[in-house]
């Protein structure tokens, strides 16, 4: 009732009928608060409707304020004595309520925020000088105290080429941004860019009777974690916008910039390396882990990542893990890579290893990225190591260090919970362009800064006869990339092509092919190295390299994950 006798002061020195007027409102307001508070519907629709009117009312004297300060607590008002309204019992009544709170709400938050973000964190909170208690509804973590939020419809889409998965309901969808963390071990699990999460807002008057009664609150609610907000007896689903979170993320990115830098050895890509988390990791979700290709980054999963996350049964079930390495070493290496990547992820976010989501991984590669993706989850033989040595591993006289890197490299096991792979452009029988001037080219400069061939020449230097003499001059001189290892005669590339998923292992095919195009591929790739003999699915779409940004791709991927999902459902409901 403060915030109403305050807005009678200032018409004070009005008429005689004015200020009776707002004696009666106050009376009037104070009984349907005692309505509210004393249990069962909040309103009825008689006292609903009364709300409604009031509530329109500050709208029109918001429009028509003279000054920011008396707008900002008329939308205030407005907003919150609709949110009140919001518990008839009536569907057209409590419908045209929520309604009106959220355009309330939004109008409050861009007169406030004049267009820019706001901070906001726990607790009560000066906003343009007028106090509200923010409360915070199944936030995630990673945002941790403080955090800024600003309107998802104010974000660009741009890097999604405009697609937006948004999905109507209550409140304002909002884009809440936080800087990284570093005071906890998840912390290098989140991209360096900041994180960035949905959220919900809307305004709404206090309840109880705690010392904060006077003050209205600022709702702040995640609608992956709590998708609906329950008043009176009315539940309303919440409006979302799960695009703006990623595209945001992807418009402060310098992955574009720093991948084909990686490629020929420069080293900020390799500081970036990682794996990286889009969503707070749940124990419960099933791990989708995104390999990018040779000069690549996860851009290369924009839009194939923003509709997963807007498929509200896929987000339900998946959540997306981006792979991030510096593409300039040899395609072994480059798997040992990963695959120390995704150990640490694990030892971060599941370090006992009894989480559901270690079961029914599914790995997805485009270009190198699916090779690795095969290698990972293949058992190494010895032809591999004997396309490279010819002295048994136990023979070779080195520092613990470099035998260690070199042991984990030639010899592997398939990785444990993967039971899908999605193989997208994935040269698997090596790529001609390897071959040809640019590939030669990249090659001469890829070779530096590999530090696991650094220690592979030491080797070399100290067991001169243990190594293949085709292999003997390129070992020596550390000149072998991931350029070279595509090379489709290159003696490892040949022997660990052999290499086969384990039994058990699903895994699918997709190429593309451009017309014209001699042999027939995607101007990188042909289609020859492409297609996976055992593929349970293959599609072939028309497209250049960049296959995973075609729709038709996209919609098969989404189709095997809808497959996957309930498999991997039916078979965790039959375990004991």
């Amino acid at each position: 009732m403060t915030i109403r006798m305050n807005r009678c002061r200032l018409v004070y020195r009005q008429s005689v009928l004015r200020r009776l007027a707002c004696v009666v409102w106050m009376i009037l307001a104070a009984c349907l608060l005692g309505c509210a508070s004393s249990g069962g519907e909040r309103a009825s629709s008689v006292s609903a409707q009364a709300l409604i009117d009031k509530a329109q009312q500050w709208q029109t004297d918001a429009i028509r304020g003279q000054s920011t300060r008396i707008q900002a607590e008329a939308w205030l008002h407005c907003a919150t004595l609709a949110h009140q309204a919001m518990a008839a019992s009536e569907a057209a009544t409590n419908t045209a309520a929520g309604l009106l709170a959220t355009q309330c709400s939004r109008a409050f938050f861009d007169l406030v925020a004049q267009g820019g973000p706001i901070r906001v964190s726990m607790g009560q909170v000066s906003v343009d000088n007028i106090a509200v208690r923010v409360e915070l509804r199944g936030m995630p973590e990673s945002l941790g105290k403080s955090f800024y939020i600003e309107p998802a419809d104010q974000v660009q889409m741009d890097a999604l080429d405009g697609a937006r998965h948004q999905h109507p309901g209550f409140g304002v969808p909002i884009v809440a941004f936080a800087l990284p963390c570093t005071d906890r071990p998840i912390c290098r699990l989140y991209p360096p860019e900041g994180v960035f999460r949905p959220e919900t807002m809307w305004l709404e008057a206090p309840s109880g009777g705690d010392a904060h009664d006077n003050v209205p609150i600022l709702v702040l609610q995640n609608p992956v974690l709590q998708p609906d907000h329950v008043t009176g007896n009315n539940s309303y689903a919440l409006a979302e916008d799960m695009s703006a979170p990623f595209a945001q993320l992807l418009e402060r990115t310098a992955l574009k910039r720093l991948a084909w830098w990686g490629m020929i050895g420069g080293a900020e890509v390799g500081k970036r390396s990682g794996l990286f988390l889009l969503d707070d990791y749940d124990p419960n979700k099933t791990p989708i882990i995104m390999i990018h290709g040779v000069a690549g980054s996860p851009l290369i999963w924009a839009r194939l990542s923003n509709a997963i996350m807007g498929d509200p049964e896929l987000h339900r079930r998946y959540q997306i893990w981006h792979i991030v390495y510096q593409s300039n070493a040899p395609l072994l290496v480059e798997r040992y890579r990963v695959q120390h990547y995704i150990d640490n992820a694990w030892s971060v976010v599941d370090p006992d290893g009894h989480a559901p989501a270690r079961q029914g991984v599914v790995l997805i590669g485009h270009s190198m990225g699916g090779v690795i993706a095969r290698l990972l989850c293949a058992q190494s033989t010895p032809e591999v190591w004997n396309a490279a040595f010819s002295a048994p591993f136990e023979s070779l006289h080195a520092n613990a260090r470099d035998l260690a890197t070199l042991k984990n490299v030639f010899q592997f096991k398939p990785y444990p919970g993967v039971d899908e792979i999605i193989f997208m452009a994935a040269p698997q029988r090596g790529s001609p362009s390897a071959e040809g001037l640019l590939g030669r080219l990249v090659g001469l400069l890829a070779w530096r800064h590999i530090e696991e061939m650094t220690g592979l020449m030491r080797i070399v230097a100290d067991n001169p006869k243990a190594i293949q003499p085709a292999l003997e001059a390129i070992f020596r001189t550390g000149h072998i990339t991931s350029i070279t290892s595509l090379r489709p005669e290159e003696p490892v590339t040949l022997a660990d092509e052999k290499l086969m998923p384990a039994p058990g292992i699903r895994y699918d095919t997709i190429a593309g092919v451009l017309p014209g195009v001699k042999p027939p591929g995607d101007g990188y790739v042909p289609l020859s190295s492409a297609l996976f003999p055992g593929s349970t699915t293959t599609l072939i779409v028309r497209s250049d390299h960049k296959v995973p940004d075609r729709p038709e791709a996209i919609e098969h991927v989404l189709k095997i994950l809808r497959e996957h999902g309930s498999a991997h459902d039916v078979v965790s409901n039959a375990m004991p």
